[in-house]
């Protein structure tokens, strides 16, 4: 296909927020725990995991979910969970997220599928798995399909997302797509499974290579021979288009007879979980905001280059995307909203390097703050700085403050080598970040002392270090302030 020039994908992106998507399908609970490995169990020959943290998010049709609000879109959620305490966990969660409209039924005795990762320092040791894997309760289903017949006229494009955990079992996919086209609304398919007749008419599916193979029993190991596969199961099924991805290979989109393919795009893959469903998500979100096929599916592979190139099941952001496209932006690159904040920290910790965290209103940078930041940075591999947010800095320091906005603080403090990470909060101290950071180390200046610094007790509560930066004489914004006015 013809190169899309750079400013028609950025505006592409940006259209992106204006999608409006409903997502059917099963839902699961992703939970990460998190620690380290230094000894073998005197019981058994298996590591020992000295557990540091956990945490849960929606996985499944719920990523899907996750990844469409990470691009602006508005989501209306059809899905089942049992009546436990994951089911809970996971209402709780998806209906934390902004944007979405959560229809999450409850079917008595039905266990919510639950995968639970181990992670040490940085590798995965064990996935263990709760579920029971079969249909919904019929009158579930019926009532399933309602609701989403009812929030499809509301929607602009229809999700089928499909874990083989039940909920799309029998008729229900088919009864789904047939409300969908009736209200004139395309459907786009995450498939599983050998038999595709049940999408039969969906306008988008998008198997990856394996699935492919596996529906169609085919071949898939030359480019031609996964073309013949893929036209195969296009006639098979009266699918518009098929779209299929192919890891390292990229991705290929087959659409009204005419092929298009777009490498791969990852700069270096760290974990390949959840990338589909940021597909799906982002193709879904084009579509729903107006853009062509082969524009969405170019976005859609952007976003899988982001997403493999972080830890766990991740989603891609609008700024990410746009980073992606104008790589120029150079240190503004380091100013980050505070979840990918946390990703990049994650990333960070998987190379196994030490993260340091230092705070402030940095009004006015000068040389106290300067030599403040190259201490700090000397204690850690890299630097994450909290940057109070104008209004924090308000009610800290008075109506005549901030001098600069907080746009142009975190600019000037991204432009200096020994900050890799800039990131705003809004309360009057950072203790919630901190927590959710959880730095190796934390820098306040000597002004302080160890029992005074925010945060400082969590820090050594979990095995950190809090350092006191020694402060260059007559260098605070204060004194330089009464100096300008002087």
């Amino acid at each position: 296909m013809p190169e899309i020039p750079v400013a028609d994908l950025v505006a592409a992106v940006r259209a992106l927020r204006r999608a409006s998507v409903l997502v059917v399908g099963d839902a699961m609970l992703d939970r990460y725990v998190y620690g380290t490995v230094k000894r073998i169990s005197p019981e058994a020959p298996v590591p020992v995991l000295a557990v540091e943290r956990e945490v849960a998010m929606p996985g499944g049709a719920g990523n899907v979910v996750r990844n469409l609000t990470a691009l602006g879109a508005a989501v209306a959620f059809v899905s089942v969970v049992g009546d436990d305490q994951a089911g809970s966990d996971l209402t709780g969660l998806i209906g934390g997220q902004p944007g979405v409209e959560p229809w999450l039924l409850v079917q008595g005795g039905r266990h919510t599928t639950t995968k639970t990762r181990f992670i040490a320092n940085g590798q995965h040791m064990l996935r263990a798995d709760q579920e029971v894997v079969q249909g919904i309760h019929p009158r579930l289903a019926d009532r399933m399909v309602k609701i989403a017949g009812d929030a499809v006229a509301a929607t602009t494009v229809l999700v089928l997302s499909d874990y083989g955990k039940g909920v799309l079992d029998g008729t229900t996919a088919k009864r789904l797509i047939d409300a969908a086209h009736a209200a004139g609304r395309p459907v786009v398919v995450d498939p599983k499974g050998r038999d595709y007749s049940r999408y039969a008419g969906a306008d988008l599916v998008t198997p990856n290579r394996a699935e492919l193979a596996e529906a169609t029993g085919m071949p898939v190991d030359t480019e031609e021979a996964i073309l013949d596969a893929m036209r195969t199961l296009q006639q098979a099924h009266g699918f518009r288009a098929v779209l299929v991805t192919r890891s390292e290979d990229g991705m290929t989109l087959l659409e009204d007879g005419r092929i298009h393919h777009f490498p791969a795009e990852a700069e270096e893959v760290h974990d390949v979980s959840g990338a589909g469903d940021t597909v799906v998500s982002t193709l879904s979100a084009g579509l729903a905001a107006g853009l062509k096929l082969p524009v969405a599916a170019r976005l859609a592979n952007i976003a899988a280059g982001i997403v493999v190139g972080k830890v766990g099941t991740a989603v891609a952001r609008e700024e990410e995307l746009l980073e992606a496209l104008t790589p120029e932006r150079g240190a503004l690159r380091k100013v980050m909203n505070r979840s990918a904040a946390l990703e990049q920290v994650e990333r960070w910790r998987r190379r196994g390097w030490r993260i340091g965290f230092t705070n402030g209103c940095f009004d006015l940078l000068h040389p106290g703050h300067v030599h403040l930041l190259e201490q700090a940075r000397s204690w850690c591999d890299r630097l994450v700085v909290g940057l109070n947010t104008d209004a924090s800095v308000k009610r800290l320091k008075g109506p005549a403050r901030p001098i600069q906005s907080e746009a142009a603080r975190a600019a000037v403090l991204a432009s200096l080598a020994t900050v890799d990470c800039v990131t705003l909060f809004d309360e009057d101290t950072p203790i919630e970040l901190i927590r959710e950071l959880r730095p190796d180390v934390l820098v306040k200046g000597s002004d302080y002392t160890v029992e005074q610094v925010v945060g400082g007790n969590i820090v050594l509560d979990y095995g950190g270090q809090v350092k006191l930066a020694e402060l260059l004489p007559g260098n605070s914004t204060t004194a330089t302030v009464a100096r300008m006015k002087g």
